[in-house]
């Protein structure tokens, strides 16, 4: 999806290039993968003239929100603080993200 978002709209052979930079995976791994995107409705694809073009469905936000629900829903059974603990005792969180972790919440429950 990063990808995708960055570059806008492309082909599968363009995300597998890009993927290829970073570690080896396979062609068909990518495009089952794009495929499994399309069908929970995360990306659209239409036919262009020798290849299906993809593209985000929806903005970056929206979609990572449903992934985060989806997530929580089948891997925690909804409750989202073992998630939050989690990513607040890891280290590879950085003290400047937790700073702004903490002014987010501290806005939110001043919405209250």
């Amino acid at each position: 999806m990063k990808i995708l978002w960055q570059r806008g709209i492309s082909i599968v052979r363009d995300v597998y290039k890009t993927l290829l930079e970073q570690r080896k995976i396979a062609y068909t791994t990518v495009m089952t993968m794009m495929r499994i995107l399309e069908v929970k409705g995360y990306l659209v694809k239409c036919a262009a003239e020798k290849a299906h073009v993809y593209q985000p469905a929806s903005p970056k936000e929206l979609v990572l929100g449903g992934m985060v629900h989806d997530f929580l829903q089948r891997v925690l059974s909804g409750p989202a603080k073992p998630l939050l603990l989690h990513l607040i005792d890891d280290e590879s969180v950085s003290q400047e993200e937790l700073d702004e972790i903490s002014m987010f919440l501290k806005k939110r429950s001043g919405r209250r």
